[in-house]
């Protein structure tokens, strides 16, 4: 029993993969002309490019010009863009290109050739060339979805629950009683046969809920662990008589002492667990999104909400780990006058950036009235990141779905640890 290792994934660095995938999910070309390109961990570039120009000649035989001239121009883009690299990137490399219409629609003819790098989670294993008329993205959706399952048992004498932790989710998969009877035997029972009923009916029950674990955790739910918990010895009989089948045997990273068995014991388990999963995702969010409430609640100084004090915390560097969900939905619209560099901006819904870049451009501005304002957008975790790589401050992207992510919505969805407490640093 032991400590199970986890890989870290960058927070950010997930989410980016996560929005970009699903804004890639939504377009579609006229034809097949949207190239997906899965370049796997150690293979030749120079090979991948050999590939590629030879699909570039085949492309001339594409009876529609519309169609021809936009494969032709997407894969010499991709081709220019793997040119760049020395060699393939470590874990590999996703490229995906084709001609996209412009930001808020428009009429046939006006597509641009847009290209996406993506730097794949794990190691990526399989090469794939496709040209279709949407983007293949399944292989790297299927790459963000979390592998590192831990399996919980919560058992006693009267009940047993089955439970999965992944990602940012603890499931209670069912719950059983026992039928085992209670420890006083009925009148006209001697001691040993009512003794022996019961040490039977503990073996039945023990069989059963061993077989409903080789299910769930190894035919439906491979788990890379087990923690198996309950209140009293019966865990531990459980456990040494050697029910469990002989992989989940070797899978038992802890046991626990808890209260309750059944469905209200695997979350408890749960609660008891962090130092064994501390480095789980779910227990990291736990963790982080109780500090930032410890702070606020002590009035401390350092736990601090409210995304325009927080901007104006990091750009000052007091900011040490800045938490926010990954359903914030928010941009980061600015208006750039070439003339006099003045800056507008806002903080606006991702629905309402294309009639704020409208606005911005067309009008004059407000500093020297020059029709020359240059506009942007970003979403705001990759604007708050790039601030924050300035800094040194840290960043954690956590889920919006799960129980703590709800917890930080009562916040406005954003929340920061500080260094120290700026209230003090004034007097």
């Amino acid at each position: 029993m032991g400590k199970i290792n986890i890989e870290k994934q960058d927070s950010v660095k997930m989410y980016k993969i996560r929005k970009t995938l699903d804004e890639l999910t939504e377009k579609s070309g006229h034809g097949t002309e949207l190239i997906s390109v899965y370049i796997p961990k150690g293979k030749q570039l120079h090979e991948i490019i050999s590939t590629l120009r030879e699909e570039q000649g085949t492309a001339d035989n594409i009876k529609s010009d519309f169609t021809r001239g936009h494969v032709v121009d997407s894969l010499g883009k991709v081709v220019q863009r793997l040119k760049l690299y020395k060699k393939t990137p470590e874990r590999g490399l996703v490229v995906f290109c084709g001609a996209l219409p412009p930001e808020g629609g428009g009429p046939l003819g006006s597509e641009v050739v847009t290209i996406y790098e993506i730097d794949p989670p794990k190691d990526l294993k399989q090469y794939l060339y496709r040209c279709d008329d949407h983007f293949h993205v399944d292989i790297l959706k299927d790459m963000l979805k979390d592998d590192n399952l831990i399996g919980f048992i919560a058992i006693d004498a009267k009940d047993c629950g089955w439970g999965l932790l992944h990602g940012d989710k603890i499931e209670v998969l069912a719950q059983t009683g026992s039928g085992v009877a209670g420890k006083h035997r009925q009148g006209g029972q001697s001691a040993k046969r009512f003794q022996k009923l019961r040490e039977m009916e503990l073996t039945y029950f023990y069989n059963r809920v061993a077989e409903t674990s080789r299910e769930y955790f190894i035919d439906i739910y491979p788990v890379k662990g087990l923690v198996i918990s309950g209140p009293g010895p019966t865990k531990e009989d459980f456990i040494n008589g050697n029910y469990l089948e002989y992989r989940l045997q070797n899978m038992i990273i802890s046991t626990i002492d808890s209260s309750y068995a059944g469905s209200e014991g695997i979350r408890e388990a749960f609660a008891k667990s962090a130092d064994i999963l501390s480095n789980f995702r779910m227990v990291e969010e736990k963790k982080l999104v109780e500090d930032l409430f410890r702070h606020i609640n002590s009035h401390s100084g350092l736990g601090v909400y409210g995304l325009r004090d927080i901007i104006e915390f990091l750009q000052n560097n007091v900011v040490d780990t800045l938490i926010i969900t990954d359903n914030t939905n928010l941009h980061r619209v600015e208006g750039k006058c070439k003339r006099c560099q003045n800056i507008q901006e806002e903080i606006i819904e991702r629905r309402d950036v294309i009639p704020k870049k409208t606005q911005f451009s067309s009008n004059p501005c407000p500093s020297c009235k020059a029709m020359e304002v240059e506009v942007s957008e970003r979403d705001i975790v990759d604007y708050l990141a790039l601030i924050a790589a300035k800094t040194g401050s840290k960043i954690e992207v956590i889920s919006g779905a799960a129980e703590y992510g709800s917890m930080l919505a009562s916040l406005g969805k954003v929340g920061a640890i500080l260094r120290y407490n700026p209230g003090h640093a004034k007097k």
